[in-house]
């Protein structure tokens, strides 16, 4: 949101935390909403608050979490089901809802954006990650999808993968608060990515020329190879 602003974009951020979207508001003039994503309802009432706002060309859907890292075979049901509410029905409800306005933004200019953040855990299957990958998994197949279904209309549909990222919440969250742990994932990694390297990310897949589609944009540090081989201490040549 803050970078989309700084490029000049008029922006609507939505969060479920009214006391963020204040604070994020007032730092970067962005207009705010507050929705749970999971409830149709709530979807519906954003679709008609942005559509009195005036024509909307990109829709960023970055609503996302893990919930523990238990086996397929012990993990709960409840939360799969959280998972996938979130990272996989929410998405499509918000898509959804907002087709019909991209659409008629579409006929005013060359071309309008859905971008997706799913995860490289979309991509990789990886011990502890089920109920995460099998949400993830998901939500890439509904981006190739979408493509195909959309395909003859100007709209991009975009992925952006991200590995591993280090954020205030997500290992917090996947462990319980349980802050040790959460610190322990990211411990001794040489640079892992930030949001704001997610951001930078998005923004440019967003503004190229509107008959140039990334696809797909996987994202991760230098130091990790793939979701289970992360490096740990200094990277340096070999000898």
């Amino acid at each position: 949101m803050r970078l989309f602003r700084e490029h000049g974009w008029e922006v609507v951020g939505v969060a479920r935390r009214a006391d963020r979207l204040e604070a994020l508001a007032a730092e970067t003039g962005a207009r705010v909403f507050v929705a749970d994503l999971t409830v149709q309802a709530e979807v519906d009432a954003l679709r008609d608050f942005v559509a009195g706002l005036g024509p909307v060309h990109a829709l960023v859907n970055n609503a996302g979490g893990a919930f523990g890292l238990a086996s397929v075979e012990e993990g709960s049901a409840e939360d799969w089901i959280r998972m996938f509410d979130v990272n996989v029905v929410a998405v499509k409800r918000v898509t959804s809802a907002f087709l019909p306005l991209l659409r008629l933004a579409a006929a005013d200019v060359d071309g309008v954006d859905i971008v997706t953040v799913t995860s490289i855990a979309g991509h990789v299957a990886y011990e502890g990650g089920g109920g995460y990958n099998a949400a993830k998994f998901a939500a890439h197949a509904l981006m190739a999808v979408l493509r195909l279904e959309l395909a003859g209309e100007p709209i991009r549909v975009i992925e952006v993968a991200p590995g591993m990222v280090k954020t205030e919440e997500f290992s917090l969250v996947r462990f319980g608060g349980d802050q040790a742990k959460a610190d322990a994932v990211y411990d001794n990694v040489a640079d892992p990515l930030v949001a704001e390297d997610i951001a930078e990310s998005i923004v440019h897949a967003v503004e190229l020329p509107s008959h140039v589609n990334l696809d797909l944009v996987t994202v991760k540090p230098v130091a990790q190879a793939a979701p289970h081989k992360v490096i740990r201490g200094g990277l340096k040549p070999r000898a």
